[in-house]
């Protein structure tokens, strides 16, 4: 048997987590990329050690994988504002004295679920597009093979993602109401 919680988040709610994620956002600009990364791999191979997770947790790692995914493709070469929008989430996701402490039997994840859930709301073009570019670049591989000129390769693909970049940008510039921050 399962249940269903279903609850809305008012925008005195939202500001919650805004505010938090706002923290995470300053400490982005004082770390380096590069341990953030490292330390969100940490974080999701400790949860991982923790099975059996709550399921409204581990339906999130492949969401969380894809992002990272994203943030360190350099083909894609994702855009600094959302480069720091994924950072933050991922700070926030990383301290285990967040909103609700991590450590608190089945609840302990649930405000680090909610602000991961804002994040994909927020970021549902991007990571479409980037879903795109990841389907066009292994199309392209798989039909030109290793023989392909590397140049050809470079200028095709980089013509795909800046297409695919405009894309994410004007249809993210529709939905600015909703974001969680400028």
């Amino acid at each position: 048997m399962s249940l269903k919680i279903s609850f809305e988040l008012s925008d005195r709610d939202l500001k919650y987590f805004r505010d938090a994620l706002e923290h995470s956002r300053a400490a982005v600009r004082h770390a380096e990329e590069g341990e953030i990364v490292e330390a969100i791999r940490d974080v999701l191979e400790e949860i991982r050690s923790r099975e059996p997770l709550p399921d409204f947790v581990s339906r999130r790692i492949p969401e969380i994988e894809s992002f990272l995914l994203m943030l360190t493709d350099d083909e894609w070469q994702l855009p600094d504002a959302d480069r720091e929008r994924l950072l933050a989430m991922f700070i926030y996701f990383a301290d285990p004295e967040d909103i609700l402490p991590d450590d608190i039997p089945v609840i302990g994840y649930l405000d680090d679920v909610i602000v991961i859930e804002l994040i994909m709301q927020e970021m549902f073009h991007v990571r479409e597009a980037y879903d795109d570019f990841r389907s066009f670049r292994r199309r392209f591989d798989k039909e030109h093979g290793d023989s392909y000129d590397s140049a050809v390769r470079r200028d095709r693909i980089d013509r795909r993602r800046q297409q695919l970049h405009q894309r994410m940008q004007r249809r993210s510039a529709r939905r600015k109401s909703t974001r969680l921050w400028n």
